[in-house]
């Protein structure tokens, strides 16, 4: 089972039993953290994520997922219109795209690296059975060198800070890698930058969607937010990914 075989009701019931456990309502949440494939080995986890969300949050949504690989440009957008799924159609957010195309020469309108198998489509049937209504962007890495993740990681810090808006980071680590996990959150915490860069460039990590993990922690150290992690908040249990989680405002945060 994955996603693309739950219909609305199915997804709709799902979340409401995620935010049913809720025993704090949290802060603004900004940022999620979400596998790039959803299916029954990790549902109840996007479930939970996914519940801190409320239906009239945001006005857009941004996707970010890495596809090394898959074409020459660094950062390209796909110049869909709308893009379909099995609980309808979503408008994709032109004028944001053409934003991010006028930040930086490495973003481009290219659609090379868009395929079938792009975490897009699981994403938005999360997305549209959470919020009433919202434009999408999607963002894939193709290379993920340090240098164009934070890149990407500088320009959504930029062009997004004021906008209604929230970033999706795909990404997943299976459980039996915590320990890598507890090293590069304490590099994050620590601000060590320059030995975070060194790991990306050392090309062994366990993450996938290692470009969009790093540049989802660099948006939220530079917008002040708390990243939750489930994994980290109940580390006596098996996750199916430990990088299942979001980051949500803090009260009187400091935007750097």
């Amino acid at each position: 089972m994955d996603i693309t075989s739950l219909n609305r009701d199915q997804i709709t019931q799902g979340l409401d039993k995620a935010k049913s456990r809720q025993t704090d309502k949290p802060e603004t949440v900004r940022i999620l953290f979400s596998p790039r494939i959803i299916d029954q080995n990790n549902i109840e986890e996007v479930f939970e994520i996914y519940s801190h969300i409320q239906r009239d949050d945001f006005d857009t949504v941004v996707i970010v997922e890495s596809h090394p690989g898959s074409a020459e440009k660094k950062l390209p957008m796909p110049s869909f219109k709308s893009v379909q799924t099995s609980l309808g159609e979503v408008s994709a957010n032109d004028k944001l795209r053409n934003d991010f195309c006028d930040e930086d020469d490495d973003f481009f309108i290219d659609d090379e690296a868009f395929d079938e198998e792009l975490s897009l489509y699981d994403q938005l049937m999360m997305l549209q059975c959470t919020l009433d209504d919202f434009t999408v962007l999607s963002i894939q890495i193709t290379d993920e060198n340090s240098f164009i993740i934070k890149e990407l990681a500088y320009a959504l810090e930029e062009i997004l800070a004021s906008k209604n808006a929230l970033i999706v980071f795909c990404c997943d680590m299976e459980n039996e890698n915590r320990d890598e996990l507890d090293k590069v959150l304490e590099l994050y915490r620590e601000g060590n930058m320059s030995a975070l860069m060194n790991y990306v460039n050392a090309g062994d990590s366990k993450i996938e969607g290692l470009g969009s993990f790093i540049a989802g922690l660099i948006v939220a150290q530079k917008w002040g937010l708390k990243i939750k992690f489930s994994s980290l908040e109940d580390s006596s249990s098996e996750h199916a990914n430990l990088l299942a989680g979001y980051a949500e405002m803090q009260p009187q945060a400091v935007f750097k």
